[in-house]
């Protein structure tokens, strides 16, 4: 596994491991099938683990804290807080005031217990708040040594610039994919402007690229796909021409589809480090090994071109889970 530079003193491989599907959002979860993914990730080489406090109730970062206390290693351990919601409950609020910040970095580092977050992210901005407030409150906790870095998810590239003014942003998290290109226009030039790491979640489509889904699909309970405007059945069948062209190129390749579409990822900046996320070995192991997918310009001019001609059918998420994006 290669690594990659997020900020001057932040480096991690080049492919993280998101673990969110750990603890909910994609059925029902398995502790111990997920401790085995992790423990699998670092034989794999990979050192960039992403959670977030609203994961399962703190599920997830209690989980993460059972690998920790089985495991001689020290991987970048990145959170996050912001959100809030009753557990199993999807409407969420967003609360990026200065106490709260505070109380949920404190909680977070109880369930991992840890002493230190390498990396401390804003899920989602609350936009009554100017986001100076919350950056104010994040700097004086790195002065403390609780938290590492400070990171930023679905902000617009002004607020970015805003909040880095502030004190120095590590790291944006914005979903990224072939499917979901909107952070080419201003996000990725400010981010490599100001000299940030980019973060791509949900670089798979949520495993739509993998060429999996279609119309029949059935999900399991729990699975939030299931409510999300790109997976209605009509938008899966209509989608699906998408799939189709890179299951001619990954043919051409040699190579899986995901692994086409996370190499597609990598090759657009050399400060962009993917956190797909799974719950079994083989697809970890798949995901690992899309670092060997080398794309010439030629081809990836190719594939973006082919796929200018294709449509993508349907929103992101609800407009629920759309509070706080492009804040």
């Amino acid at each position: 596994m290669q690594n990659r530079t997020l900020s001057p003193d932040l480096t991690v491989s080049a492919i993280g491991l998101g673990c969110m599907g750990m603890s909910e959002f994609y059925g029902p979860r398995n502790d111990d099938e997920s401790l085995e993914v992790l423990h699998r990730a670092v034989d794999l080489g990979i050192t960039f683990f992403d959670s977030a406090d609203m994961y399962g109730s703190g599920h997830n970062e209690e989980l993460l804290a059972r690998f920790l206390g089985q495991t001689d290693a020290k991987p970048t351990i990145a959170t996050k807080f912001g959100i809030r919601r009753d557990p199993g409950e999807y409407a969420r609020s967003l609360d990026n005031s200065p106490t709260y910040a505070r109380a949920a970095c404190e909680a977070s580092l109880k369930r991992l217990k840890l002493d230190h977050i390498d990396l401390y992210y804003v899920h989602r901005l609350d936009q009554s708040r100017p986001v100076e407030d919350v950056m104010g409150e994040l700097s004086r906790l790195v002065e403390e040594g609780k938290i590492g870095h400070i990171g930023l998810c679905e902000v617009s590239a002004e607020t970015l610039q805003r909040a880095h003014a502030v004190h120095p942003v590590s790291a944006l998290q914005t979903e990224y994919s072939l499917w979901s290109r909107d952070v080419e226009d201003s996000i990725l030039p400010m981010c490599k402007k100001l000299g940030i790491g980019f973060v791509p979640y949900s670089p798979l489509g949520r495993g739509f690229l993998t060429g999996t889904f279609d119309k029949s699909t059935e999900f399991e309970g729990g699975d939030f796909r299931v409510g999300l405007p790109r997976f209605a059945p009509n938008n899966i069948e209509q989608n699906r021409g998408m799939v189709q062209v890179l299951r001619e190129m990954a043919r051409d390749k040699d190579c899986t589809l995901a692994q086409l579409a996370l190499a597609w990822v990598l090759s657009k900046g050399d400060n962009i480090i993917p956190i797909p996320g799974t719950r079994r070995v083989k697809y970890l192991e798949e995901n690992a090994a899309s670092i060997s997918v080398n794309l010439s310009q030629t081809e990836i001019r190719r594939l973006e071109d082919t796929l200018e001609n294709v449509e993508v059918h349907g929103q992101r998420y609800t407009e629920e889970g759309m509070k706080g994006v492009n804040a």
